[in-house]
C-alpha cells in the first residue's frame, strides 16, 4: 500500500508516491544529514512497475478547529494507518519489521480459521499462495525463454539469408525437409537463399561475398539501433544483465520499476534484438532479470507478498532459480545459483519453492522444444573416453587461465565503465552501441567462428569428433597401411583443416576478449555467461588439440606410455573446451558449486565433475589473488548500491564509537522526547533536518532510550490525524507513551504516536567491535543501529556509515569506486540552486563527505547524494 504524498519544505512530489525529501534508509541520522533527490520526470512513469497513481500534495498546516463536546475522542493510531510501514524508492527495507508483520498476519489468520468455512478457505488460500505464485512465475519464465530462443535463432540467421518456402523458418529448419542436401554441405539447400542470391542472383564470387558482407553489417546495425532506442525511450532499466541490481534488490533495496511490466516487455524484445545483432553478449544473464520481473508482477496478485517486501523477496529468489533453469536447462543449478550468488535471505521454504519454480520452468521449456533436439540441455555432449589422472595438469592450467582472464576482464571492464561515466562518450549511448556493433560486425564476418551465433560456436567446440561430424575441427588425416585406411583411429595427425581452424580460433579468442570488455555495460540487454564460456571453450579446444597431437607424436613419453597406447582413444579435445568454459566463467563470476552443477547439467557430462571442480576452484583461487570481487560485486560497488557482501571479510580493529554519527565536529544528535513535544515543534524538527528517523528518549535531562520513530511514519501519522480527528492543532501535545500526560483543561487534544514507535530498536554499546556490528547488519538486514552508553543514547550507525567505513579501509589497497563526497548547500535537495525542480536520474552513487572549503558545516547544512545517469549493466 503506497502512502499519500507529502509536500512541504524539503519534500518533493513524484510518481512513485514517495517522500523524496527524506534521505534513504542508509543515511538515517547521519551527522551532517543526507537528502536524496528522486524527483521524477514524465518518462519515469513508464518505468513504474507498481500500478500507482499520482497523489495529491499535502501541506503541513494547522488542521482542524477546536474540539467539539459531542465528538467521540478518537484514539487515532490504535488501528493501522495507510502508508505507515511502506517504503520509498531507493530505500532499504526493514527486514526485522517485515518479518514481524508477517508473523502477526499469520497469527491472525490461524486464530480466525476455525470461526467459519470462509475463514478456513482464506487460510488455505494464504498457505497455497506461495506455491501458486512460483508456479505462475515458472510458467511465464519458461514460455518467455522459449519464445526468446526461437525468435533469436531466426533473427540471427536473417543476417545471412531467408527461407523462401517458409519465412518463419531459420536456416536449419528450412533445410530439414530438403532432399537435396549432402553430408559435406548439409547447411545448403535450394529453399534457403542468401542475400547475394536474392539480390545479385549468384551464390559464389567476390560480388556475392561483398553483398553478403554488406547485408550482414546492415542487419547487425539495424538490430542494435532498434534495441538501444527501445531501451532508451521506454525502459532504461532494461539494459545490462540485471544480476547486480537483482542482488541489490534481494538484499532489501527498493528500485521502483526495475521489475515492472514495462521493463519486462522491453527487455524481452530488446534481448532478442541484441543477441541477433551479433554483439559479444548472451541472453542467459538477462533471462534471470526477465524471470524476476515475472515473479514481481505475479506477487501483486497475492496480498501476502504484495504488502510485505521481505516475503516478496522470497518469490524473487525462486524466480532467479527459474531464470537460470530456462537459460541453461539446469534446474538444480538454478536453485544453487540463487542460493550461492544472488539471494540475501534464503530460508528452507524458499529452497523448496525455488526447486519447484525451476522444475515448472524447465518443463515448459522442454515442452516448447526451442532447440529442436528434444533435449532440455543446450550443449548436449556424449564423450566415449574417460579422463586420466595426467589430464588434471592441463585442466588446472585452464583453471589458471580462467582466473587470469577473470581478473583481467573485471579490471578492464570496470575501468572502461568508469571512463564511460566520466567522459562525454558515455552521454551518447546510441552512438556507442552503433559504434561497437559496427566494429563487431566488420571484424566478425570474415572469420566463420566469430560470424556464427556464440551458442552454436560453443556447441561446435564441445562436440567430440566422430564419423558424422563435418566441422573443420575434425578434418584429421587418415593413415594408410597398404590398402587399408584406419579411419576409426581417433588420435590421428591433424590435417590442414585442423591447423587452419586453430589459427582462426586464436584470432577469434583475441576478438572475443577485446569485444566482450567493451560490450558488457552497453545500454542494451547483455549477459556475460555465454561470452565468457565461449572464450574458455576456444582456449580449451586449442589446448585439447595441442595435448592430443602431443600424445600422438610422443606416445612413448612417460606421461603417455602408461595409459595412451598407439591408436588408443586417449584425448578428447571437446572435454578441454568444456573445462575451459567453466574455468573462464568461474574466473569472472567467482561461482563454484552452482557453476559446476550448471555445466554438467548443460552438457550432460556427469562423469567429468572432478575435472570441472578442479578447474573452477583453481580459477577462483587465481582470481581471488588479484581481487576477491566477482564482476557483479564490482559493478555493484561501481554504481554505489548499498550492498553488504557476505563474502567480504572485516579484519580491521575499530569500535562502534569511531564509526557512529554524530562525530565531535558534527551537530548534536537530533532526538525526540516521549511526552513534552508539540505538533509545531515536531514539524519544525522534521522541516529543519533531513534525517530519516529519530531516537525517542525519556527527556532532555535523561537521555535514556525509549524507541525509534521514522520520519516518514511521523509525517503520515500527523496528516492522517488532521484528516480524521478534530482538534489537532499546532500546540497539541505529542506523546509516545502508553497513557496521555496530564494536561490543563483548556489544552487542545493530544496526539498519540506510540503505535509508530519501534520499542525494540537494535542497540550496541560504544565499545562494541565493528566486526560484530558489520555481522549484525549483514545477518539481520538492519538499516540502522543505535549506540548507547549505560543506556543513554550516544549516536547511530547506519548502513551508509558501514559502507563508508569499509570504503575508507579499501582506499589504501584497492580503490574502485569514486570517493564519497558531500556538497554543502542551503536549499532543499529536491531543487537546484536556481530554485527549479531537478530531474531524477536512475542510479545512486553514494558519496563520501569532506569538509567544504569554508571549514566545517553549519547546523542548517544538508548533504546531497550524487546520482549516476542511467545504468551501466
Amino acid at each position: 500500500m503506497e502512502s499519500e504524498q507529502l509536500y512541504h519544505r524539503g519534500y518533493c512530489r513524484n510518481s512513485y508516491n514517495s517522500i523524496a525529501s527524506a534521505s534513504s534508509d542508509e543515511e538515517l541520522l547521519d551527522g551532517a544529514g543526507v537528502i536524496m533527490d528522486f524527483h521524477t520526470t514524465e518518462d519515469d512513469n513508464l518505468l513504474d512497475g507498481d500500478a500507482t497513481s499520482p497523489g495529491s500534495n499535502y501541506v503541513m498546516s494547522n488542521g482542524g478547529g477546536a474540539p467539539s463536546s459531542t465528538t467521540h475522542l478518537l484514539d487515532f493510531l490504535e488501528e493501522p494507518i495507510p502508508g505507515v510501514g511502506t517504503y520509498d524508492d531507493f530505500h532499504t527495507i526493514d527486514w526485522v519489521r517485515e518479518k514481524c508483520k508477517d508473523r502477526e498476519r499469520h497469527r491472525k489468520i490461524n486464530s480466525k480459521k476455525k470461526e467459519s468455512a470462509w475463514e478456513f478457505t482464506k487460510s488455505l488460500y494464504d498457505a497455497w499462495s506461495g506455491w501458486l505464485v512460483v508456479t505462475l512465475t515458472g510458467l511465464a519464465s519458461g514460455a518467455l525463454a522459449g519464445l526468446i530462443d526461437i525468435v533469436a535463432d531466426w533473427m540471427n540467421d536473417l543476417k545471412e539469408g531467408v527461407c523462401l518456402s517458409a519465412m518463419w523458418f531459420n536456416h536449419e529448419q528450412c533445410c530439414w525437409t530438403s532432399n537435396e542436401t549432402t553430408f559435406a554441405e548439409r547447411d545448403k539447400c535450394p529453399q534457403w537463399k542468401s542475400w547475394a542470391e536474392l539480390i545479385l542472383g549468384q551464390a559464389e564470387g567476390p560480388g556475392s561475398y561483398i553483398m553478403n558482407y554488406f547485408m550482414y553489417i546492415y542487419w547487425a546495425l539495424s538490430f542494435a539501433f532498434l534495441a538501444v532506442c527501445l531501451v532508451k525511450v521506454f525502459a532504461p532499466y532494461a539494459c545490462g544483465s540485471g544480476i547486480p541490481e537483482i542482488k541489490t534488490i534481494l538484499s532489501g533495496f527498493i528500485i521502483r520499476g526495475y521489475l515492472g511490466k514495462w521493463t519486462l516487455m522491453i527487455k524481452t524484445i530488446t534481448l532478442v534484438l541484441a543477441v541477433a545483432s551479433g554483439l559479444s553478449l548472451g541472453k542467459e544473464g538477462p533471462l534471470v532479470h526477465v524471470a524476476c520481473c515475472c515473479g514481481n508482477i505475479f506477487s501483486y496478485l497475492f496480498p501476502k507478498y504484495s504488502k510485505n517486501e521481505a516475503k516478496k523477496r522470497e518469490v524473487l529468489s525462486a524466480a532467479s532459480a527459474a531464470g537460470v533453469s530456462v537459460a541453461f536447462g539446469a534446474p538444480i543449478g538454478g536453485v544453487l545459483f540463487s542460493l550461492e550468488e544472488v539471494s540475501y535471505y534464503f530460508p528452507l521454504k524458499t529452497l523448496w519453492r525455488s526447486f519447484f519454480a525451476a522444475l515448472v520452468a524447465a518443463f515448459v521449456l522442454r515442452s516448447i522444444n526451442p532447440f529442436g533436439n528434444s533435449r532440455l540441455v543446450l550443449f548436449y555432449v556424449e564423450y566415449h573416453t574417460p579422463w586420466y589422472l595426467f589430464e588434471l595438469i592441463p585442466f588446472i592450467l585452464l583453471g589458471v587461465f580462467g582466473g587470469l582472464w577473470g581478473a583481467f576482464f573485471i579490471r578492464a571492464n570496470i575501468a572502461w565503465c568508469r571512463r564511460r561515466k566520466s567522459t562525454r562518450f558515455g552521454k551518447y549511448p546510441v552512438l556507442e552501441v552503433i559504434f561497437v556493433a559496427a566494429i563487431t560486425a566488420v571484424v566478425a564476418f570474415p572469420n566463420p567462428y566469430t560470424r556464427q551465433n556464440t551458442s552454436e560456436l560453443i556447441k561446435e567446440l564441445f562436440t567430440d569428433c566422430g564419423p558424422l561430424e563435418s566441422s573443420q575441427l575434425c578434418q584429421y588425416r587418415s593413415q594408410m597401411n597398404g590398402s587399408k585406411a584406419f579411419t576409426d583411429n581417433p588420435n590421428r595427425p591433424a590435417g590442414p583443416g585442423v591447423y587452419a581452424a586453430m589459427w582462426q580460433l586464436c584470432l577469434a579468442l583475441i576478438f572475443k576478449i577485446i569485444m566482450t570488455i567493451f560490450t558488457f555495460g552497453l545500454k542494451v540487454p547483455s549477459g556475460l555467461f555465454i561470452p565468457s564460456m565461449a572464450i574458455g571453450a576456444i582456449a580449451g579446444r586449442i589446448v585439447g588439440i595441442a595435448v592430443e597431437q602431443l600424445a600422438y607424436y610422443h606416445h612413448d613419453w612417460f606421461l603417455f606410455k602408461e595409459w595412451c597406447e598407439v591408436g588408443a582413444d586417449c584425448i578428447t579435445p571437446g572435454l578441454y573446451a568444456m573445462v575451459g568454459a567453466a574455468a573462464c566463467l568461474g574466473g569472472v563470476t567467482r561461482m563454484t558449486v552452482s557453476l559446476v552443477v550448471i555445466v554438467f547439467e548443460l552438457t550432460g557430462g556427469l562423469e567429468y565433475i572432478v575435472p570441472l571442480m578442479a578447474a573452477v576452484m583453481t580459477s577462483k583461487w587465481v582470481g581471488d589473488a588479484f581481487g576477491r570481487e566477482g564482476i557483479y560485486e564490482a559493478h555493484i560497488r561501481l554504481n554505489g548500491y548499498p550492498f553488504l557482501d557476505a563474502k567480504e571479510e572485516f579484519t580491521h580493529i575499530t569500535l562502534a564509537r569511531e564509526v557512529m554519527r554524530p562525530r565531535r565536529s558534527d551537530p548534536p544528535l537530533a532526538v525526540l522526547t516521549q511526552d513534552d513535544l508539540t505538533v509545531e515543534e515536531l514539524q519544525s524538527t522534521i522541516n529543519e533536518t533531513s534525517y530519516n528517523g529519530f531516537p525517542v528518549i525519556v527527556s532532555k535531562e535523561s537521555q535514556r532510550l525509549v524507541g525509534f520513530a521514522l520520519r516518514r511514519d511521523i509525517t503520515i501519522a500527523i496528516e492522517n490525524a488532521r484528516r480524521k480527528q478534530e482538534g489537532i492543532m499546532l500546540n497539541s501535545r505529542v506523546y509516545f507513551t502508553q497513557h496521555a500526560p496530564t494536561l490543563p483543561a483548556d489544552s487542545p487534544r493530544p496526539l498519540k504516536l506510540r503505535s509508530i514507535l519501534d520499542m525494540s530498536p537494535f542497540t550496541v554499546t560504544d565499545h562494541t567491535p565493528m566486526e560484530i556490528v558489520v555481522d549484525i547488519f549483514r545477518k539481520m538486514g538492519l538499516r540502522q543501529c543505535l549506540v548507547t552508553h549505560n543506556g543513554n543514547v550516544l549516536g547511530i550507525i547506519t548502513k551508509k556509515n558501514i559502507l563508508e567505513h569499509l570504503e575508507e579501509l579499501k582506499q589504501h589497497t584497492e580503490p574502485l569506486a569514486a570517493s564519497w563526497y558531500y556538497h554543502k548547500k542551503r536549499y532543499p535537495s529536491s531543487h537546484g540552486s536556481n530554485g527549479k525542480p531537478r530531474s531524477r536520474v536512475h542510479h545512486v552513487q553514494l558519496i563520501r563527505s569532506f569538509q567544504d572549503a569554508r571549514g566545517g558545516g553549519g547546523d542548517d547544512s544538508e548533504e546531497e547524494v550524487h546520482l549516476l545517469d542511467g545504468s551501466n549493466l
